[in-house]
């Protein structure tokens, strides 16, 4: 009778004295307190108002005061009456909106309770508890399915004769104990007694029990402003009202609970999934999934499989790199370049104007056994070896998933999940549903969903011209500082020089520029954040599925112009329109385009990947880990608290960093970004997938040891998949083949090898009576006349011109004195043919053996589907034959009941 009186009393406070900021909501607080579905507040005696309870000193804790009640959900705010800067006006809002908050949680029929910190007596802890009538009634709405009876399929084992090998490699089942099958069904309150109901407080686990609470929280209504509802405690914790709201962890990650009854899941995962020395072991994906609900666990079951498999494609990376370390001294192109009579005689033309000198080619001779590593025929086989390997392994993992969906049965999740809070609020137009022929409400008119596409189309577009506006400007950086840095630098015939010797015009560009790069991506990558979030919301997606899956789209073709843009840039168009020393090609009309280094593009495209790849994964391995530590470590040093020993399970909590509300997105991101580059320029770098392997193994543990222990528990959320990261995959997987291929025909010297080889080596064209690579090297450079350089005053800085006329350049084209001189010659025909020919073929003969597997292997085996047939015939059959039991039963005691009617009214009478 007290907290009806309480709110009755808040109610017709808060009616009288409206402000500016608009109306605040009372659900259903009038004289009644009649409220939706639990019927009047008075008949509720377990009903309490969030006043404050001591602390009991039972530091693991997961009850309310009583010890009876748990706690499922917590809300932290700070206490507007001991803030320092107490702006009365603005904090006495904050606090009536807050109370309108909570009484209308308390009429959903959730319990509150308030206890103060024991470390800063200005912050409230605010526990929330959902009574066993809230459960069933939000289990029902939101179509929860949950146990009927023990599962008594019996499912084969994934070892087989391995089972003695691969048990070094599992989870100790005495630790962590395989989880109970059972068949499930939606819960419907009016079947109550079909389901398997030991004990009530078991029946929903705490994961379950999250997510009913935040359902309601996310939905409950606490201000009404110019027709527009403001609601749910997203926007309560956004805008300061507010400080946290998160589930508890059910004890120390380093500890077991002292409660018997607590199965101390957090210190479990902790000790046989994150801690360093598991590093070896499968994860214990049920128990993920159970803890941090089944959105986290297919993160960590796709990532978990990806690494497996990037332990095939690494073995054969290292294997084909192996063949062309072996081999490089085998190379006689190189050895022609290092060759003093060979090499050492070729005088290489300068690559910019009056400033760059001319050059003996030998000095490439360390670059081009380099090369010769890389650009092996080993290469070839490696990335058509690629093109399979990506097939294979998006096959496996859709097989993989449907069996993850069968176990931990979200098969027909799409069908459950319920429209976002914010979709809710926006539907105020009526429409008639095609199927059902009922009216419905829709936020928006077809009219109105194609103009806010356009918009966001429009925005997104504008963002993707912005990064290669970017892109071109450290392009053209490049060209114009590279000439700058040609006059500056010291120059020394003799190369002596230390500045010299370590600081070249080309790495003093590549240098500036990436660091030039770095900076403008990130600060578009902090601004495109915040305007990805906008436009999403400005969709206003349906279900949070549609949500996430709107935003991956829009994040990703930005990231993937952000990272891939540079490794494009060398291995298609760097080098390949130049011109030729009389006249090259210019941006602008005034920039000449940039040419390869001595090395050729195919070794600055490795280094440009080892760069990338190796500095990204160290730089957000050491992000992930000491970020969160350190701030961790600074807010424990803030604290004032005596002894962490007093301190309640709810502000240890606190105190750990939250997740962030788009979770898990950024691994995602950085795996699918990772998956990008071992698969699109892997044909540059066959260690790229050994690199991966080595990443991930550590990324998974990172992740782990980082969920378990420094971030706060996250609300446990179904999804049967991956979400839109499975099409990005597989379109980043259709790339790859013609990238790589690309690659090899265009950046590598692969194909003018082969051309040289078999045609031109020997007569007609070449002078050797036998096939051979001998000649190589002389016969793909060029010559030019320096008298026809445009600018006659070039100088040689190095070495003196003396007798030498003309220079080398790498280029197939006629020499001065042709008919057709500096003109394309037969064999720059010849190899583009090849080229061309070879990337028709490498395509069609990958894209079908592709094609041909994903038609082979079926995306659910016909195991998992007899699994899900027979599991699906079971609940039919069941829940028939209780509703054949219960209307049997009732048939029974009606015709008992009629039967003594007929005794006691009929029968006297006919007597």
């Amino acid at each position: 009778m007290q907290m009806m009186t309480r709110n009755v009393l808040l109610n017709m406070e808060l009616q009288e004295d409206d402000d500016e900021d608009g109306d605040i909501v009372l659900e259903n607080f009038d004289q009644t307190i009649v409220c939706p579905t639990f019927g009047s507040l008075e008949n509720q005696q377990d009903f309490r108002t969030p006043e404050f309870e001591e602390f009991n000193e039972k530091p693991d804790s997961l009850f309310f005061t009583d010890g009876q009640r748990r706690i499922d959900f917590v809300l932290v705010y700070e206490d507007e009456t001991k803030k320092e800067n107490n702006k009365k006006g603005t904090n006495e809002k904050q606090k009536r909106k807050r109370q309108a908050y909570e009484s209308n949680l308390i009429c959903h029929g959730l319990q509150l309770e308030a206890t103060r910190s024991v470390s800063d007596d200005k912050l409230v802890f605010v526990k929330v508890h959902a009574p066993w009538e809230v459960l069933c009634t939000y289990a029902e709405i939101m179509h929860i399915k949950l146990p009927l009876k023990p599962n008594d399929l019996k499912l084969r084992s994934a070892f087989g004769t391995l089972n003695w090998f691969t048990k070094v490699l599992r989870v100790n089942e005495s630790v962590i104990k395989p989880e109970q099958e059972f068949f499930t069904a939606p819960f419907e309150k009016s079947r109550m007694n079909d389901f398997y109901i030991l004990d009530r407080d078991s029946f929903f686990n705490p994961a379950t029990r999250s997510r009913i609470v935040y359902f309601i929280l996310s939905r409950v209504k606490y201000q009404v402003m110019n027709n527009v509802t403001k609601f749910g405690i997203n926007r309560l914790v956004s805008s300061g009202i507010y400080k946290a709201a998160f589930p508890l962890h059910d004890c120390k990650f380093n500890y077991e609970s002292e409660d018997p009854s607590c199965p101390s899941e957090r210190y479990l995962l902790y000790r046989e999934w994150a801690h360093p020395r598991s590093i070896y072991k499968k994860q214990p994906l049920d128990l993920i999934r159970k803890y941090y609900g089944e959105k986290i666990g297919i993160y960590f079951a796709w990532l978990g499989y990806y690494t497996q498999m990037l332990l095939l494609a690494a073995v054969v990376g290292v294997a084909c790199f192996l063949y062309g370390y072996l081999n490089q001294d085998n190379c006689t192109w190189s050895k022609e370049v290092c060759d003093p009579d060979i090499g050492g005689q070729i005088l290489m033309c300068p690559q910019c104007d009056r400033l760059c000198p001319f050059w003996r080619l030998n000095i490439t001779c360390e670059s081009s056994k380099k090369l010769c590593i890389f650009d092996s025929f080993g290469t070839l086989i490696f990335a058509v070896f690629m093109g399979v390997w990506v097939t294979l392994f998006l096959e496996f993992w859709k097989r993989r998933q449907a069996e993850l969906e069968y176990e931990w049965d979200t098969v027909e999740l799409q069908q459950e999940e319920q429209p976002r809070p914010e979709y809710e609020a926006q539907c105020n137009h009526v429409v008639i549903n095609e199927i059902t022929q009922e009216e419905e409400r829709i936020p928006f008119t077809t009219c109105g969903k194609c103009i806010r596409i356009t918009l966001c189309a429009s925005a997104v577009f504008f963002w993707i011209l912005l990064i290669i506006a970017s892109v071109i400007g450290i392009i053209v950086y490049r060209l114009s500082v590279f000439i700058v840095f040609s006059a500056t630098l010291p120059k020394n015939p003799n190369g002596t020089d230390p500045i010299q010797k370590y600081l070249t015009p080309q790495m003093a560009t590549s240098i500036t520029a990436s660091i030039i790069s770095f900076i403008i991506i990130m600060i578009l990558n902090t601004i495109y954040e915040k305007v990805a979030i906008m436009i999403t919301n400005f969709e206003l997606p349906r279900t949070q599925t549609d949500y996430e899956n709107s935003l991956t789209m829009k994040m990703f073709l930005f990231q993937f112009v952000n990272y891939y843009s540079s490794c494009f840039y060398i291995a298609f168009f760097k080098g390949k329109f130049v011109g030729y020393p009389g006249d090259p090609v210019y941006w602008l009309g005034k920039y000449r385009n940039e040419e390869c280094d001595p090395g050729g593009c195919l070794l600055e495209l490795t280094t440009q990947l080892i760069i990338i790849m190796g500095g990204k994964a160290i730089w957000n391995n050491i992000q992930e880990v000491l970020l969160p530590w350190v701030m961790n470590l600074i807010g424990r040093y803030k604290r004032v608290s005596g002894s962490e020993k007093i301190t309640p399970r709810w502000e240890q909590d606190y105190h750990l960093q939250p997740m962030g509300k788009l979770g898990l997105f950024y691994e995602y991101l950085e795996m699918i970004i990772q998956f990008g580059f071992v698969t699109l320029f892997v044909a540059s770098f066959p260690l790229a997938p050994l690199l991966a392997l080595v990443n991930n193994i550590l990324e998974i543990r990172v992740d782990a040891w980082k969920l378990t222990t420094q971030f706060r528990r996250m609300v446990p959320e179904k999804a049967k998949d991956i979400g839109a990261w499975q099409p990005i995959m597989q379109g980043i997987a259709i790339l790859a083949v013609v990238t790589n291929a690309m690659i090899i025909a265009f950046t590598s010297d692969m194909i003018p090898r082969l051309v040289y080889y078999w045609s031109f080596s020997v007569p007609p064209y070449g002078e050797h009576t036998h096939y051979t690579m001998n000649g190589y090297i002389n016969n793909t450079l060029s010559v030019f006349n320096i008298t026809d350089f445009k600018n006659t005053d070039k100088e040689n800085p190095y070495i003196g011109l003396g007798n030498y006329t003309l220079c080398r350049y790498r280029d197939f084209r006629n020499p001065p004195g042709h008919p057709q001189e500096y003109k394309h010659n037969i064999y720059y025909w010849h190899v583009i043919a090849a080229k061309l020919a070879f990337i028709i073929v490498m395509e069609h003969v990958i894209y079908s053996v592709k094609f041909f597997i994903s038609y082979a292997i079926p995306d659910v085996s016909k195991v998992t589907k007899s699994k899900i047939k027979r599991e699906k015939y079971l609940t039919q059959k069941l829940l028939h034959e209780s509703h054949l039991k219960d209307l049997t039963r009732n048939m029974g005691l009606i015709a008992e009941r009629v039967g003594e009617v007929v005794d006691n009214n009929v029968r006297p009478k006919l007597e």
